[in-house]
C-alpha cells in the first residue's frame, strides 16, 4: 500500500478535535448548567497541558531545523504550528460563545457572574473588605520601566497587565500576578433569590486606585495575559547526582521554560500588547492566541455549585460487587473466583481493603506494587507504609516522572522510604505505566499469591469520575508472569518470557500482532473475525498499518477511541471494515479493553496500554487476559453497551466532524446505562 498523507490523521490536529469533543459537551444543553461550565474548565485545562507538552513538542523539532513530516504524520512541523494556532483561535472564539450562553441560562437560575462596572451600592462594602482581608496580602505587584527588567512570568498563572495614561501621552505599565491560591470565584451575599458571583480578577480591578495611589494617572486599565512554557522536563547528566535530585532540579526549571504559548484579552491596546510581546521575546513561532476579558478558565472546574444539586449531574453510589464483601477477607473468596471492580460505578474500597488486610494479615510476608499517580491524600500509600511498619516487605515501583505529577510522586517517595518500603524508581529510558500488585501469604507452609492488575492509577480521587476496571485475582498463572515484570523492574537486564500477560516494551507489538495475524487468517478461511478495542488513543503508525490489513482481509474491527486516533476508519481499500466511535460524558472513559474473536472463543484483555509508540516501545505496560467466563461475558456486554451509545458517541471520520451517532433504535447512554446493568446484576 502506498502511503500518503491521507493515511493517517494527525496526532496534534487529532487531539484537538477530542478537546473539541469536551466543548461539545459545554455547548449542549441537556447537559447540567454548572456542570457545562466545568466542561468549559476541563477543555481550558487540557489545552493548557497541550501547548505545555505537544505543542511544545513540534516547537522542538521546528527549531532544531527538523521539517518533522515523518514524525508528524506527513505535515511539516511549521505548517502544523500555524495549524494548530488556526483551530485553537476558532475554538476559542467558539468556548467565548458557549460562556455567554451559559451566564444568561444562569441568570434565568438567578445565578448572576457580575464584573467591576456592575457592582452594586449594597456589595462593596463586602467587595473592598474582601479585597483587603484576602486578596491585597497576596497580590504580586511589578511596576514595569526600562530599568526593570520584566520578570519571567509564570507558566500558566494568570496577569492583570496595567496601564496608566496622561493627556500628555506619558504612560506607565504593571503587572498584577492573580493569586493561585485562593478560590478564584468570590459568592457575594445573596440578595432575596438572586445569587452574586464576582471573579478575584475583578475585584482587583474595582481595587486598582487603591493600588496605584502613589501614582499620578488620569486613566487606568487592565487587561489579562498568560502564557504557556515548554513542559518537558531535561535532564542533565551528572553522574553524581541521584535520579530524585536530577528530577526535582528539571521540574524546577521546567517553570522557566521556553514560552510557547500566549494569551491576550483581544481587547488589549496595540501599543501595549507589542510592548509585552517584545519585552518577552515572543515571535511568531509562539502561539498567539487572542482570548476573552478571562483566561485560566480551567477554574471554572471549581464553579461554586451553590447549593443547586439541580444545576448538577446527579451523583451516582458507588455499587457493591456481587459476591464481593468489604465486611469479609478479600483473599479468602478471591481464592475461589476471579471479581471484576469497574470504577466508579463500584467502589474503589475493595482496592484500599485488599491492601489494608494484606498490611494486617500476619501470613502475608511480601507486598508489590507499581505506583504512577496517587490521590493528595492517598490511602493507598497510607496502607503501603502500615504493612511495612508491620514487617511486610514491601515494594513499590513509583514513576517518579508521571507528568505533572512528579513533585507529589517525590514527595510520597520519600514518606515511603522513610518508612521502610523498598523503592524502585523505575527502569531507564523507561516509564513504568503498569497497574499491578501481587501478595504473598504463607498458607500451608507455602507461599501463595493474590493480587489485582488495573486499566487505571490507584488513587481515590480520580477513581469517583474515571472509568477503569481492575481485576482481583489468586489465579496463579498470571500472578506468576506478573511477579516477573517486578523482578524485571528489580534488575532491568533480565527479560523475562510470559506465557499469559502481555507487556510492554518487549513483547507487546509481536502479541497483539499474532493476534490480530490470527483474525486475518480465520477471516481468510472464512471462519468468524472480529476485533473490538477501547482504549483512550492510538496513534502507532505500525499498529494502524496492521489493523488496515486486517481490515482488507475482511475482518471487522470495532473500536471507541476517547482521545486522538490517527487512523482513517471507513475508506473504501484501506479501512473500510473499520468502525470507530468516541464517548464523552459525565465520567472521563479510562477503561482499555481488547477483545479478539479467535473462532467464537473470545480472548479478552485488559491493559494499561493504549496504542501509542510511547506505550508499545518506552513504557513498561501490562496486558492482562480474562479467564473467567463470567467476566469475560461482563466485559463483552460493557462493550456493546458503550458501542450501541447512540446519545454521547460521536463518529470519528476522515473529516473529523464529530457527529453524533444517532439512529433510530432506543435510546442508549453507555455510562448511564452501564449503571442499570450492574443494578440488575445485583438484583438478579
Amino acid at each position: 500500500m502506498t502511503k500518503d498523507k491521507n493515511i493517517y490523521i494527525n496526532r496534534e490536529l487529532s487531539w484537538l478535535q477530542f478537546n473539541a469533543r469536551v466543548l461539545q459537551e459545554a455547548a449542549d444543553k441537556k447537559v447540567p448548567l454548572i456542570e457545562r461550565l466545568r466542561f468549559l474548565g476541563i477543555f481550558s485545562n487540557n489545552l493548557d497541558e497541550f501547548f505545555k507538552v505537544r505543542y511544545a513538542t513540534v516547537k522542538r523539532i521546528f527549531d532544531a531545523g527538523k521539517g518533522g513530516k515523518s514524525e508528524l504524520g506527513g505535515i511539516k512541523a511549521g505548517e502544523l504550528l500555524e495549524e494548530i494556532t488556526k483551530v485553537v483561535i476558532e475554538q476559542q472564539k467558539e468556548s467565548l460563545e458557549i460562556l455567554h450562553h451559559i451566564e444568561e441560562e444562569l441568570e434565568k437560575e438567578n445565578i448572576f457572574i457580575i464584573n467591576e462596572s456592575e457592582i452594586n451600592f449594597s456589595q462593596k462594602d463586602f467587595i473592598k473588605n474582601y479585597f483587603y482581608q484576602e486578596i491585597s496580602p497576596a497580590l504580586v505587584v511589578i511596576v514595569l520601566n526600562e530599568a526593570v527588567d520584566l520578570p519571567e512570568l509564570k507558566d500558566s498563572a494568570g496577569y492583570l497587565t496595567v496601564k496608566m495614561s496622561n493627556s500628555d501621552g506619558k504612560y506607565q505599565y504593571a503587572l498584577i500576578e492573580i493569586p493561585k491560591n485562593m478560590e478564584r470565584f468570590i459568592v457575594l451575599p445573596k440578595e432575596g433569590d438572586a445569587n452574586y458571583i464576582i471573579m478575584v480578577d475583578d475585584v482587583i480591578r474595582h481595587c486598582l486606585d487603591e493600588i496605584f495611589n502613589i501614582f499620578d494617572y488620569e486613566t487606568i486599565s487592565a487587561h489579562m495575559i498568560k502564557i504557556t512554557r515548554d513542559g518537558e522536563l531535561d535532564f542533565d547528566s551528572d553522574l553524581s547526582k541521584s535520579f530524585i535530585d536530577k528530577l526535582s532540579r528539571s521540574v524546577k526549571e521546567r517553570k522557566s521554560g521556553d514560552p510557547v504559548r500566549f494569551v491576550h484579552d483581544k481587547n488589549i491596546d496595540s501599543d501595549t500588547l507589542n510592548f509585552l510581546l517584545e519585552r518577552m521575546s515572543i515571535d511568531s513561532r509562539d502561539s498567539i492566541i487572542p482570548g476573552g476579558r478571562y483566561h485560566n478558565r480551567r477554574d471554572y472546574m471549581g464553579f461554586p455549585s451553590l447549593g443547586r444539586k439541580d444545576l448538577l449531574y446527579d451523583r451516582i453510589q458507588p455499587l457493591p460487587v456481587k459476591g464481593l464483601s468489604l465486611q469479609e477477607s478479600i483473599f479468602t473468596t478471591i481464592a475461589k473466583k476471579d471479581y471484576l471492580v469497574y470504577t466508579p460505578y463500584h467502589t474503589f474500597s475493595y482496592v484500599v481493603k485488599f491492601l489494608r488486610e494484606a498490611a494486617l494479615d500476619p501470613k502475608v510476608k511480601t507486598i508489590k506494587i507499581t505506583i504512577y499517580r496517587l490521590a493528595q491524600i492517598s490511602h493507598v500509600a497510607s496502607s503501603l507504609i502500615n504493612a511495612a511498619k508491620n514487617g511486610k516487605k514491601v515494594t513499590v515501583s513509583i514513576e517518579l516522572r508521571a507528568r505533572f505529577d512528579e513533585e507529589a510522586n517525590i514527595n510520597y517517595a520519600e514518606q515511603m522510604q522513610d518508612s521502610g518500603v523498598i523503592m524502585l524508581f523505575g527502569v531507564p529510558g523507561l516509564k513504568v505505566h503498569s497497574k499491578m500488585c501481587v501478595i504473598e501469604r504463607e498458607e500451608d507452609n507455602k507461599l501463595k499469591r493474590y493480587g489485582f492488575v488495573s486499566t487505571g492509577n490507584f488513587n481515590e480521587s480520580t477513581a469517583k469520575f474515571y472509568t477503569d476496571f481492575t481485576l482481583l485475582t489468586a489465579n496463579a498463572k498470571i500472578l506468576k508472569d506478573i511477579n516477573k515484570v517486578f523482578n524485571f523492574l528489580e534488575v532491568n537486564y533480565v527479560v523475562n518470557r510470559y506465557k499469559h500477560i502481555i507487556t510492554s516494551p518487549h513483547y507487546s507489538r509481536t502479541r497483539f500482532f499474532a493476534l490480530i495475524d490470527n483474525e486475518i487468517e480465520n477471516a481468510k478461511n472464512g471462519k468468524e473475525a472480529f476485533i473490538k478495542l477501547k482504549m483512550n488513543s492510538i496513534s502507532s503508525y505500525k499498529m494502524i498499518d496492521k489493523l488496515y490489513e486486517a481490515s482488507r482481509a475482511g475482518v471487522k474491527i470495532q473500536m471507541i477511541i476517547r482521545g486522538l486516533c490517527c487512523l482513517v476508519p471507513g475508506v473504501k481499500g484501506m479501512s473500510e471494515n473499520i468502525e470507530v466511535i468516541s464517548i464523552v460524558d459525565k465520567f472521563l472513559e479510562h477503561t482499555r479493553l481488547y477483545i479478539f474473536s479467535n473462532d467464537n472463543n473470545p480472548l479478552t484483555y485488559i491493559s494499561s496500554a493504549d496504542w501509542m509508540t510511547r506505550n508499545i516501545e518506552h513504557r513498561v505496560e501490562v496486558s492482562c487476559p480474562i479467564y473467567d467466563e463470567d467476566i469475560k461475558q461482563e466485559l463483552q456486554d460493557l462493550f456493546n453497551i458503550c458501542w450501541n451509545d447512540n446519545v454521547k458517541a460521536r463518529v470519528i471520520n476522515e473529516m473529523q466532524d464529530n457527529t453524533y451517532l444517532t439512529n433510530n433504535k432506543p435510546k442508549v447512554r453507555a455510562q448511564f446505562d452501564t449503571y442499570k446493568y450492574y443494578i440488575n446484576k445485583l438484583e438478579g
